[in-house]
């Protein structure tokens, strides 16, 4: 198949994931491209490992279901992604966790869903939306429970409750991509004036999101072997994670993740692919950020046959067996 950008302009683009559908030039070129959210992100009944996860925007499958504020977040998880994760991988009443859950996505998929959930989030400012969006949630007639803990996941069993050791049905999360990746734009004086890229004020490197990949990977290993700590019997991983450019050399955070999971005495299991791309008939109608969409024109300026990226890589995992565990089992 192949990915047709969809039209998209150099300036005021609303979501950093979205093109820019504003203008009359593109506008009709667009209609019928945004299908409303409702919530119903079933597993593929053949199995397949391409989620089709993006039929409908960002914006869309937000509006309505979260709170404006929502938008000021610079690296949302787009909710079909975990509410299908949620729907394959749970039944109605398991626990969710997300040890990173900004803005709260997982929690708010998962309460919809009937799950309860739970999720850690170290800055103040993106704890607080999570728990507007789970009172909202709770508002439209979503049934599940959940809560945020505010702190640093990579000391998570310090901060969750012993009681929860083993019942975790499932870890839905995604690590940072800082900067360089997210954020809005708006049109200035000098050109495309960038905002709300980052996760705090600039003060506290504490978050992740601020370390080179080395950093990151060993902070989010960490978090990973916690999440497997608080896991139950059977119980799955979930992590999405975003091949992504850096001055056009590609950097593979999906591999620095299967690694981390491993070093977290975690089993890689399958490797899906989330499409950050609508499936119209024969093609896909791709859904780039504002900045992917900018690396890959300057690299074809330049003579670089460079593709826009458009899906998330899916990594799922399981708990490695305890020895205990392996000494029931009969070869």
């Amino acid at each position: 198949m192949s990915a047709v950008p969809e039209p998209t302009t150099a300036t005021g683009h609303p979501d950093p994931h979205e093109p820019d559908t504003s203008s009359p030039a593109t506008r009709g070129a667009y209609q019928g491209r945004h299908r409303e959210y409702d919530g119903r992100h079933r597993a593929d009944p053949d199995g397949l490992s391409v989620w089709t996860t993006a039929q409908s925007t960002g914006p869309v499958q937000r509006r309505g279901r979260y709170v404006p504020e929502s938008v000021k977040h610079p690296a949302r998880m787009l909710p079909a992604i975990a509410a299908h994760a949620i729907t394959a991988y749970t039944e109605p009443g398991d626990l969710v966790l997300d040890p990173m859950c900004g803005i709260g996505t997982t929690l708010v998929e998962a309460v919809h869903a009937g799950r309860d959930a739970f999720g850690i989030e170290y800055e103040p400012q993106w704890s607080n939306i999570a728990d507007a969006n789970i009172r909202h949630a709770h508002d439209h007639g979503a049934t599940g429970r959940a809560s945020v803990i505010r702190g640093d996941a990579t000391r998570l069993m310090s901060l969750v409750p012993k009681a929860l050791t083993g019942q975790v049905a499932l870890v839905v999360t995604s690590p940072p991509y800082g900067p360089t990746v997210h954020g809005l734009v708006r049109p200035g004086a000098d050109g495309v004036v960038k905002y709300d890229d980052r996760y705090n004020d600039g003060e506290d490197k504490g978050n992740l999101a601020y370390r080179d990949l080395t950093g990151l990977t060993d902070g989010f290993a960490q978090i990973l072997a916690g999440c497997a700590t608080l896991l139950r019997p059977g119980g799955i991983v979930v992590v999405t994670a975003r091949p992504w450019r850096k001055h056009t050399e590609l950097i593979d955070l999906p591999s620095a993740v299967i690694a981390a999971g491993r070093r977290a005495g975690l089993v890689p299991t399958e490797r899906c692919v989330a499409l950050l791309a609508a499936v119209r008939d024969d093609h896909l109608v791709a859904r780039p950020s504002f900045f992917q969409l900018q690396q890959v024109r300057k690299a074809r300026v330049a003579g670089m046959p460079m593709h826009l990226i458009a899906h998330e890589d899916v990594l799922i995992f399981t708990k490695r067996p305890s020895p205990q565990d392996s000494a029931g089992v009969v070869a």
